[in-house]
C-alpha cells in the first residue's frame, strides 16, 4: 500500500539546493544564518538556573535546581567541551553558529563564569538565609558549639577517618589518579624538617552524605542542622597528617571528557567495544578544573601543571563545588516548602485493573500522557499483561534508557522463562548509561531472551514495544509507541505522550521494523511510521514545502514543532522559507534551539517558545495545517526524534501519525496551553537571548503545567461518570 509518507521524495532532493538559495544573506553586517548550539544551549541552562533564583519557586526546589544546573553543565563538559578542545588542538577554522572552535571555548568560557557566580550568589545571598528563616541551618565549622564540635570530631574518627586515603607527591609517589567529577582536597604541606612544599589529595568520599545532619540529643531545637563532609574532613586534617605542618587545603573538582572517538565500521563485537570505551573514559583528558574562592596560587599552578591544562579550563566558582550534593537538603519532610503532592491519574478507560488491557485497546487507540496520567496503570500494566497473559506469542521492546530498579526486566525475563519469544534491542551507546545497559543486556541474554545490542553505526533512539497474541479469528499485533524512554523514575518527571494501538496499518510496520532492528533488512518504505534514517528528514523537509504551496495558494498554512532540541540546518532553512511564505511557525523547544525568529525578511512568522517548569518538557509533537480549514483537520505526529542531525541522520527513530478526532483535539489543548503560557514560558528574541512572560492577570498565573494536570483530571472525572 502507497500512503503519504511513501510518496517519491525526489522533489524535495532535486530542490534542496535551489531552495537554500532562496534565502539571502548579502550583507557583512547580515545576521547569522543560525545561532551557535553551545551559546544557545548554555541559554537553555541559565532558564534552568532562574528556576533556582525565581522565588516563586518553591524554596526546597529551588535548592533542587542549583544542583539540575550543575549537572546540567557538568554533562555538557563531558560531551561538548572535550570535541570544541580537540577542534582547537588541529586548528580547525571552520565556524559554527558563527564562531571558530577557539572562539566558541572563550564564549563558553565567559558565559559559564557569570552563570556560575549567579548560582553562587543566589545561593549566598538569597537562599541560605531563606532556609535559615526555615529552620534549615547549613553550618560552617566556626558555627559549631562544643557539643556540637565534640559530636563532629567523633563522627570523623569512627567513620570517616577509616575510608579516607591521603595520596602525597614526591619523588617516589607519583601523582594521583582523579576520578571525574569527584570533589578533592588539595593539601599543602611542610614537613618539620625540610625546606621543600608537599601536594596531597584527599578524596571526599562520595560514599557518605555530602551534607552531616546534626542530631539534637535532647530534642529541644526545632531546626534542621546541617555541616558539609567537606568542611569535617578540613578541620581534622591533623589526624591524616600528624607531626605535619599544614600550611593550605583547597577544595577543587575535575571534569573529564567523555567523547571517546570510535570506528563502528570495524567492529566485531559492539558490547565488547563500549566496555572498553568506558575504560577510556575514566582515564580521559582533563577539561575543566574547578576550586572555590581565594585558591592557594601555589596549589592551583601545581595542579594546572600536573593536568596539562591552560589558565582558561581553571573556573573559580562559589563556597560549594557541586549543588547537586544538597540532596539530603532537597529531601527533607518539609512539604510545605516543596511543590504540591502530586499523584499520577489512571485514565478512565484503564479505570477497572480486571479488564483485559488488549481489549481496551481493540476499542479504538488510546493515549496517555506522562506524568500526569500514570505509567504504572498504563505502560507498565501493558507489559504484565503481555506477560502474564498465555494467549501473547511473543514481545518485542527496544530500550534506550532504563533504570536500576526497572519494572521491565524482570517481567522481560518472566516472559521467556513462561516460553513466550522475547525480543530486546538494548541500546549500548546510551551516554552515560552504558554500563547499567550492558548489565542488563547480560541479565537478559542469560535468562534465555534474544538481545540485539543496536545496529552499527547507529544509535537506535526510538520508543517501541510489540506485543503479538493468538486471537480466535487470527494473529493480533498490539503496539506501544512513546516520546519516552521505558523508564518509571523518569515517567514521573518528564511529559512524555505514548500510544496504545492495534491499527494493522502501525503495526504491520513495526513488525517490518524489529525486521530491520534485529535482522538487518532493508526495508525502504513504511505504511504510517516515518523511521529515521531512512525518510524522516524528507518528510519533514515535504511536510514543510507543502506548507509553503498551501500558504502560496491563500490557504491556512500553519506549522508547530515541539521538542527538546532543533540544529538541523537543512529544516531550519526550511522553515525560513516557509516563514518568508507567510507561513505561521511555532517551535517549543525546551532546549536550544539554532533558527533566529522575527528577523525581517527572513523569519518574520517564526516564533521560538521555551517552557521551563516543575517537568521536563520531553514530548515530541510535529503539526502541520495542510490547507485545512479548521485547525484540529491538520496532521499530527508523535516520535522519538528532536530536529538534529543525529536524530534524523544518525539515529533509528519513529515518528508515527495521530489520526483519531479525540486525541487530535487532546493534543491541540496540550500545544495551545504551552503557546499561551505566561508562567513557565520564555520567548526567543533575534539576538538569540530569552525573555521571560510575565502574567498579565491573575488567571495566567497558573502555568500550563498545571493546567494540564486540572485538564486530566477533570477527563478522568467526566470518563468515570459516562454510562
Amino acid at each position: 500500500m502507497t500512503t503519504r509518507n511513501n510518496r517519491s521524495t525526489k522533489n524535495a532532493k532535486a530542490n534542496r539546493q535551489k531552495q537554500k538559495k532562496q534565502i539571502q544573506f548579502v550583507t557583512d553586517d547580515a545576521p547569522l544564518e543560525f545561532l551557535n548550539r553551545e551559546l544557545e544551549w548554555l541559554e537553555f541552562n541559565g532558564r534552568v538556573l532562574n528556576e533556582a533564583v525565581d522565588s516563586r519557586t518553591p524554596l526546597l526546589e529551588r535548592v533542587r535546581f542549583l544542583g539540575i544546573y550543575t549537572s546540567n553543565l557538568d554533562e555538557f563538559f563531558m560531551k561538548r567541551v572535550g570535541g570544541l578542545k580537540r577542534q582547537q588542538e588541529a586548528g580547525v577554522l571552520r565556524k559554527s553558529g558563527g564562531l571558530t572552535p577557539a572562539e566558541q571555548l572563550e564564549a563558553i568560557r565567559h558565559r559559564v563564569l557569570l552563570l556560575s557566580e549567579l548560582q553562587a550568589q543566589c545561593y549566598r545571598q538569597s537562599i541560605e538565609p531563606d532556609l535559615k528563616k526555615e529552620g534549615i541551618e547549613l553550618l560552617r565549622w566556626q558555627d559549631l558549639d562544643e557539643k556540637d564540635l565534640t559530636h563532629m570530631v567523633q563522627y570523623f574518627r569512627e567513620n570517616v577517618f577509616p575510608v579516607l586515603t591521603p595520596l602525597a607527591v614526591d619523588p617516589g609517589l607519583p601523582f594521583p589518579f582523579l576520578s571525574n567529577l569527584s570533589v578533592s582536597l588539595g593539601v599543602t604541606l611542610k614537613h618539620p624538617e625540610r625546606e621543600e612544599t608537599l601536594f596531597a589529595r584527599i578524596k571526599v568520599p562520595k560514599n557518605f552524605p555530602q551534607w552531616i545532619q546534626l542530631v539534637d540529643p535532647g530534642g529541644s531545637r526545632k531546626t534542621f542542622r546541617f555541616v558539609s563532609l567537606q568542611d569535617i574532613i578540613i578541620n581534622n586534617l591533623k589526624d591524616l597528617f600528624p607531626d605535619m605542618e599544614v600550611l593550605g587545603v583547597m577544595p577543587f573538582r575535575i571534569t573529564r571528557n567523555a567523547e571517546i572517538e570510535r570506528d563502528e565500521d570495524d567492529v566485531d563485537d559492539l558490547l565488547e567495544m563500549i566496555a572498553e570505551e568506558l575504560k577510556q573514559r575514566r582515564f580521559a583528558d582533563v577539561v575543566r578544573l574547578e576550586h572555590g574562592p581565594q585558591p592557594d596560587p601555589w596549589m592551583l599552578r601545581f595542579l594546572v601543571d600536573e593536568l596539562e591544562l591552560q589558565d582558561s579550563d581553571v573556573y573559580q566558582v562559589g563556597d560549594i563545588l557541586d549543588y547537586s550534593a544538597l540532596r539530603p537538603i532537597v529531601e527533607l519532610p518539609l512539604e510545605h516548602l516543596k511543590y504540591p503532592p502530586f499523584s499520577p491519574i489512571v485514565p478512565s478507560r484503564l479505570a477497572d485493573e480486571n479488564e483485559n488491557m488488549f481489549a481496551i485497546i481493540r476499542e479504538g487507540d488510546l493515549m496517555v500522557h506522562h506524568p500526569y496520567e500514570s505509567f504504572h496503570h498504563s505502560v507498565e500494566r501493558f507489559i504484565r499483561q503481555a506477560v502474564s497473559d498465555p494467549k501473547v506469542l511473543a514481545i518485542k521492546m527496544t530500550l534506550y534508557r532504563t533504570g536500576d530498579n526497572s519494572p521491565f526486566i524482570p517481567l522481560l525475563i518472566r516472559a521467556a522463562e513462561l516460553g513466550k519469544q522475547v525480543v530486546v534491542l538494548i541500546e549500548l551507546k546510551a551516554r552515560f548509561d552504558e554500563e547499567r545497559n550492558i548489565h542488563w543486556a547480560q541479565e537478559l541474554e542469560n535468562a534465555g531472551v534474544h538481545v540485539v545490542y543496536g545496529v552499527i553505526g547507529l544509535k537506535t533512539h526510538s520508543k517501541v514495544t510489540l506485543v503479538i497474541r493468538q486471537e480466535p479469528d487470527r494473529v493480533r499485533c498490539y503496539a506501544h509507541l512513546g516520546t519516552g524512554n521505558y523508564h518509571k523514575d523518569t515517567a514521573k518527571l518528564y511529559t512524555d505522550v505514548g500510544l496504545f494501538t492495534s491499527e494493522s496499518e502501525i503495526t504491520d510496520d513495526l513488525v517490518e521494523l524489529f525486521h530491520f532492528l534485529t535482522g538487518r533488512s532493508l526495508k525502504r518504505n513504511y505504511r504510517k511510521l516515518i523511521v529515521a534514517p531512512i525518510n524522516m528528514k524528507d518528510s519533514l523537509l515535504l511536510w514543510i514545502e507543502r506548507e509553503i504551496e498551501g500558504a502560496k495558494a491563500g490557504i491556512p498554512a500553519h506549522i508547530i514543532l515541539k521538542c527538546n532540541s532543533l540544529e538541523e540546518a537543512d529544516i531550519g532553512r526550511a522553515l525560513y522559507r516557509a516563514s518568508q511564505a507567510g507561513v505561521e511557525v511555532d517551535l517549543l523547544v525546551r532546549g536550544f534551539c539554532c533558527v533566529r525568529p522575527s528577523i525581517p525578511g527572513l523569519s518574520e512568522k517564526i516564533r521560538v517558545t521555551s517552557v521551563i517548569g516543575r517537568f521536563l518538557e520531553h514530548s515530541r509533537i510535529f503539526y502541520f495545517r495542510n490547507g485545512k480549514k479548521e485547525p484540529l483537520e491538520g496532521e499530527f505526529f508523535l516520535g522519538s526524534a528532536d530536529v538534529m542531525y543525529r536524530n534524523l541522520l544518525a539515529r533509528i527513530e519513529t515518528l508515527f501519525p495521530i489520526e483519531t478526532v479525540s486525541l487530535k483535539e487532546r493534543l491541540w489543548e496540550m500545544l495551545e496551553l504551552l503557546l499561551k503560557d505566561h508562567r513557565q514560558a520564555w520567548e526567543m528574541l533575534p539576538d538569540g537571548s530569552y525573555q521571560q512572560r510575565k502574567p498579565r492577570n491573575a488567571q495566567e498565573e497558573l502555568g500550563s503545567q498545571d493546567q494540564m494536570f486540572d485538564l486530566v483530571k477533570q477527563r478522568q472525572l467526566m470518563g468515570l461518570l459516562k454510562p
